[in-house]
């Protein structure tokens, strides 16, 4: 028996919202300080890889239709590239700050993979929207990790790549298969709470 899907991104929004608590310590403190204590430098790298590696086994376990076999194995793919490319920006093989285009390119194509996931309007019902707004604010995040590689000195660009993911995780959190306000909007999408 599989769990609900809103358990599973549920359990992801749970892990995406550390991911952007860290995310947001280190731009609070500035990498420096956060970086005092080495194991903290490989934090997100190894979450990102971790979130990669869980997108495969919900590939592998509970895709329903070819459509989310192709949506979850494309954010699996980003997710582990992004977090390959910056463990090893961390372990010192990579130099360069333009290898964060890598994790721009992860965010653009995850959301756009979220986009063209939802066969539906904004207002067919709430997984709907959830979709075009999760998919949207992946697309729009895309600019941090490029302007963290044009101009790698500005706070702006590390708080706002933190705080997309802690906004990822409350747009997950209210994932809900029925809702007191905004359930099921359109009469195709099922019965009115």
């Amino acid at each position: 028996m599989l769990p609900r899907a809103e358990i599973a991104h549920w359990l992801f929004a749970a892990g995406f919202l550390f991911f952007g608590l860290v995310l947001l310590a280190e731009a609070i403190v500035g990498q420096a300080v956060f970086r005092r204590r080495p194991w903290r430098a490989y934090l997100w790298p190894s979450l990102a890889l971790f979130a990669g590696v869980w997108l495969w086994a919900i590939v592998v376990f509970s895709t329903f239709s070819t459509l989310h076999l192709v949506a979850h194995s494309v954010w699996a793919q980003a997710a582990t590239a992004a977090g390959a490319v910056e463990l090893a920006r961390v372990r010192g093989r990579l130099h360069s700050q333009y290898w964060s285009l890598v994790t721009a390119a992860a965010l653009f194509i995850s959301g756009a993979s979220f986009l063209v996931h939802e066969q539906n309007g904004w207002l067919f019902a709430r997984s709907a929207f959830l979709h075009h707004l999760i998919g949207w604010t992946l697309v729009v995040a895309s600019v941090f990790p490029v302007g963290a590689a044009l101009r790698p000195r500005r706070a702006l660009w590390s708080y706002g790549f933190a705080l997309t993911f802690v906004a990822f995780a409350v747009m997950l959190f209210s994932d809900r298969d029925v809702a007191s306000i905004f359930g099921h909007l359109s009469e195709l999408a099922g019965g009115k709470p």
